[in-house]
C-alpha cells in the first residue's frame, strides 16, 4: 500500500506504550534488589533499605538496558561490584548475575501474571498499518519477543530492536537514540520522517537524540512536564488522544517570522497553536509555547551554532564567492565574545576556518565530522576518516562524468564530494546529474546522499550529521542543556539535523525567504541581514545587563 502521508514510519516503545508489563518489570525489580539488600544486612551489617517503585525504579532502571539498571541502582546505594559476564549465574554476586536474577523472575512472574495490552495502543498502529505507515518496536528488554508472543502481537509489528538484537548489534542504549534509528533503518525509513513513541524519560531523550521528526510522550505516570523536559515534542496520557491527522500536520508544521514575533526578542506566540490539536488533552512542549517568555533567558549560559552559506553570507553561484562581509565578521567577533559560537558547516573545516577567520571559537566542518575548538578540543570521525580514499575516488568518476556539462560545480572535499548544479539549465542534464550520483549510492553502501539547495553530496554512510556534531560539542564542554539557552541558525535541508536535536531544548531558526515551506525550526529569518540584526539585539541585551 502507498503512503500518501509526509511520515514513513512510526518506532514504538514497548513496556508502557504497547504493553503494561511496567509492573510486572517493577515486581521483578523490587524483589531481586529487595533479596540482595538483605543479604548485605546479615552478611555485611549495612542497614537495609527496601527498593521503591517512585525512588528507585523510575530514577535509575525504567526503560534502561538491563545491567545499566543494576549498575545505576546499585551505585545510588554505594555498592560497586564487578560487571560479570552476562552468562553469570543468577546466584554469583555481579551486575550481570543480579541482572540474570532479575530476568529469571520477570519470566516467572509472566507466566503468572501475564501482559496487559493497551488497546488505544494497537488501535492507532493498525490504523497507522492501514494507510501504508511502516511500524517496528524499539525496546531495552530482552523479553520484548517473548512478551509480544505472549498477546499475539509480534505481527503488527515489521521491524523490533530490542535487548537482544542490541547485543549483537552492539548498540548504545537509551539516552542514545541507537534502537530507535536501528528499527527505522530496518524499515527503509529516516528518523527525521519518522515517530518516536515513549512513556519513559530515557526513551524520549533518546528519540530526541536520535533526530525523529516527532517524539511522543506518554505520560503513563501523569509525568507530563518531565517527559516534555526530556524531549517529548507533544505528550499524552493515552494515544487515544492522537489520530494519524495530528501526526501529520506536526510534519508540516512552519517556522514562525522572528521578527513579526519578536519585537525586543521578548514575546510570541506559541509555535504550535492549539487549533492543530483541538478538543484534545495533548500537552505541547512548553519551548513551543513562547507566550510572554523572552527567547533569549540571561539567567542562563548562551550558546550559538551558525551554519555558513546562506547564513553568514549570502546564497551564491559558486561556492568560492560566499565570503563573509566585514560587517558580519565584526558582529559575530562581538557576540564570540560574549557567549560560546560554533561554526557547523557542510564546507571541509579549514575552508571555512580560513573564511571566518575568528579565533577562539569552534568549526565542524564536513557536516561534523571534523571538529576544532579552542582548549584543543578536536575530533575527527574514526569511520568518516576510513573513506577518505572512496570519497577521492568518487570524487575522479564526478569529474570525468561531468566535465562536459555546462554550469556543472563538482566540489572536492576530504570526507566528501558536492555535485551543485544551480547554474546548469537543460533539463536532461539535471537528470544526468541526479541520475549518477543514485547510482553511486546504490553501489557503494558505505555512502550516502544528501540533498541541498541546488546541490547532491556524497558522504560516508554513517549515523552522524550537523546534530551529532552539536551534541559532541556540548558534551565536550560540558554545557548541560538545562542550564543553557541553545540557538542553531541555518538555511539548508543538512540543518534540519541540527534543528531536531536543538528544538525542545533550545531555539531552531531557519534562514530563507521562502515561509511556505515546512520544517523542524521554531523561527524564520529571510536573510542574512536580518541574522545580522538578530546578534546585534542579543549583543545589545548583553551591554544593557551589564
Amino acid at each position: 500500500m502507498n503512503n500518501n502521508f509526509s511520515f514513513q514510519s512510526v518506532i514504538f516503545d514497548l513496556d508502557g506504550v504497547v504493553t503494561k508489563t511496567a509492573t510486572v518489570h517493577a515486581h521483578a525489580w523490587k524483589k531481586t534488589f529487595d533479596e540482595y539488600l538483605k543479604l548485605r544486612e546479615i552478611r555485611d551489617r549495612e542497614t537495609f533499605k527496601e527498593f521503591t517503585y517512585q525512588e528507585d525504579y523510575l530514577n535509575f532502571v525504567d526503560g534502561k538496558p538491563r545491567y545499566m539498571g543494576v549498575k545505576n541502582f546499585l551505585e545510588s546505594r554505594g555498592i560497586h561490584l564487578p560487571f560479570g559476564n552476562p552468562l553469570d549465574s543468577p546466584d554469583k554476586e555481579t551486575i550481570c548475575g543480579i541482572g540474570n536474577k532479575k530476568n529469571q523472575l520477570f519470566n516467572e512472574l509472566l507466566q503468572e501474571e501475564g501482559a496487559e495490552v493497551f488497546y488505544s495502543t494497537i488501535t492507532l498502529i493498525k490504523n497507522l498499518k492501514e494507510n501504508g505507515i511502516k511500524i517496528g518496536v524499539a525496546s531495552s528488554s530482552k523479553n520484548c519477543l517473548p512478551i509480544l508472543k505472549s498477546v499475539n502481537l509480534e505481527h503488527l509489528f515489521e521491524s523490533r530492536v530490542d535487548g537482544v538484537v542490541s547485543a549483537k548489534l552492539n548498540l548504545k542504549g537509551k539516552p542514545e537514540g541507537d534502537i530507535f534509528v536501528t528499527a527505522a533503518k530496518k524499515l527503509a525509513a529516516l528518523p527525521e520522517n519518522s515517530v518516536v513513541v515513549e512513556d519513559a524519560s530515557s526513551g524520549v531523550e533518546a528519540g530526541r537524540n536520535g533526530g525523529f521528526g516527532l517524539v511522543l510522550g506518554v505520560a503513563r505516570e501523569n509525568n507530563f512536564e518531565e517527559l516534555a523536559k526530556h524531549g517529548a515534542d507533544l505528550v499524552v496520557s493515552d494515544l487515544e488522544e492522537i489520530d494519524i491527522q495530528i501526526i501529520e500536520d506536526w510534519f508540516h508544521k512552519k517556522p514562525k517570522p522572528f521578527f513579526q514575533c519578536f519585537n525586543t526578542l521578548e514575546k510570541a506566540p506559541e509555535l504550535f497553536p492549539k487549533e492543530h490539536v483541538k478538543g484534545k488533552k495533548i500537552f505541547v512542549n512548553p519551548f513551543y509555547k513562547r507566550t510572554g517568555k523572552s527567547v533569549i533567558n540571561t539567567d542562563k549560559k548562551l550558546v550559538f551554532f551558525l551554519d555558513y552559506d546562506g547564513t553568514l553570507t549570502p546564497i551564491v553561484e559558486s561556492p568560492e564567492l560566499a565570503v563573509i562581509s566585514e560587517e558580519m565578521k565584526q558582529t559575530v567577533e562581538k557576540l564570540a565574545k560574549i557567549h560560546t559560537v560554533a561554526i557547523v558547516s557542510g564546507r571541509m573545516r579549514e575552508d571555512v576556518q580560513n573564511l571566518v577567520g575568528i579565533k577562539g571559537i569552534f568549526y565542524a566542518g564536513s557536516h561534523g565530522f571534523d571538529i576544532k575548538g579552542p582548549g584543543g578540543f578536536s575530533m575527527i570521525h574514526p569511520i568518516a576518516k576510513k573513506t577518505i580514499p572512496l570519497v577521492a575516488e568518487i570524487i575522479e568518476q564526478l569529474k570525468e562524468r561531468f566535465q562536459n556539462i555546462e554550469g556543472a560545480l563538482v566540489e572536492e572535499k576530504k570526507f566528501s564530494v558536492a555535485a551543485h548544479y544551480r547554474k546548469v539549465k537543460k533539463q536532461a542534464d539535471l537528470q544526468f546529474i541526479e541520475e549518477t550520483v543514485n547510482n553511486i549510492i546504490k553501489k557503494y553502501d558505505e555512502l550516502k546522499l544528501l540533498k541541498g539547495k541546488k546541490v547532491f553530496e556524497i558522504l560516508p554512510n554513517i549515523d552522524w550529521n550537523k546534530g551529532k556534531a552539536v551534541r559532541w560539542i556540548m558534551d565536550a564542554l560540558e554545557i548541560p542543556w538545562e542550564t543553557t539557552s541553545a540557538f542553531y541558525i541555518g538555511d539548508d535541508t543538512t540543518d534540519e539535523y541540527a534543528f531536531r536535536t536543538i528544538i525542545t531544548r533550545g531555539t531552531a531558526i531557519m534562514v530563507t525567504d521562502e515561509p511556505s515551506n515546512p520544517s523542524t525550526a521554531d523561527f524564520q529569518l529571510n536573510s542574512p541581514e536580518e541574522v545580522k540584526k538578530f546578534f546585534e539585539q542579543v549583543i545589545t541585551i548583553a551591554t544593557n545587563k551589564e
